[in-house]
């Protein structure tokens, strides 16, 4: 939801902490990426932009941080994130078998239009899809990442836990926006000024 700013920003951290810690040791990386979370919040600060973003990454980056540390090796560092993967993907698909999409759920609910949605059998059908290939994105990062942590390849699964964020984030994104478009759910307030403008005209 931090937008592409918000991927550029998550990934940053994690690439001075694996070359940091191939170069130096485990405390190095770990500060050095603390210090990288902490540089992007006051840029955003500074810019007055939205930290929202920011906060989490900084937070998220202080746990992976912590548990890298009391694990006492660079590959705990990703270890929040696998298991994070696998708690989304895992809720996604069930919200597939309850009939309540999360696609469809998390969109109405940032955007006003609420659950009405669900009556409507297309749209229904189309945030289905959108919440599957979610559900496909976490639970192809929690397989890939976690078979690179069990075989300690640190240097691949930074690659992979880069690699399989930007691309898939992206994938899923158009295909959320294609259901959104398709089911006629653009933002309430652009729709509301769509239709002020037409009146006006």
């Amino acid at each position: 939801m931090g937008g592409l700013s918000g991927l550029i920003y998550s990934s940053l951290p994690v690439l001075v902490f694996v070359p940091v810690n191939s170069l130096r040791n485990l405390t190095t990386a770990i500060w050095a990426s603390l210090g990288v979370a902490a540089a992007i919040l006051v840029w955003r600060l500074v810019r007055r932009g939205p930290i929202q973003p920011a906060i989490s990454g900084f937070l998220g980056v202080g746990v992976c941080a912590f548990i890298a540390y009391r694990m006492g090796e660079a590959k705990g560092f990703f270890l929040f994130g696998i298991y994070a993967s696998l708690v989304y993907g895992g809720a996604f698909l069930l919200s597939l078998v309850v009939r309540w999409p999360l696609a469809g759920v998390i969109w109405g609910a940032l955007n006003g239009h609420g659950t009405g949605w669900r009556s409507d059998k297309r749209a229904l059908r189309l945030y289905d899809i959108a919440t599957a290939v979610w559900a496909l994105v976490f639970v192809a990062r929690y397989l890939v990442q976690n078979h690179l942590y069990d075989s300690n390849s640190t240097g691949l699964l930074a690659a992979a836990r880069i690699g399989m964020g930007w691309p898939l984030t992206a994938v899923a994104a158009l295909v959320t926006f294609w259901a959104v478009r398709k089911a006629g759910h653009l933002p309430v307030k652009s729709t509301d000024a769509a239709k002020s403008t037409e009146s006006a005209v």
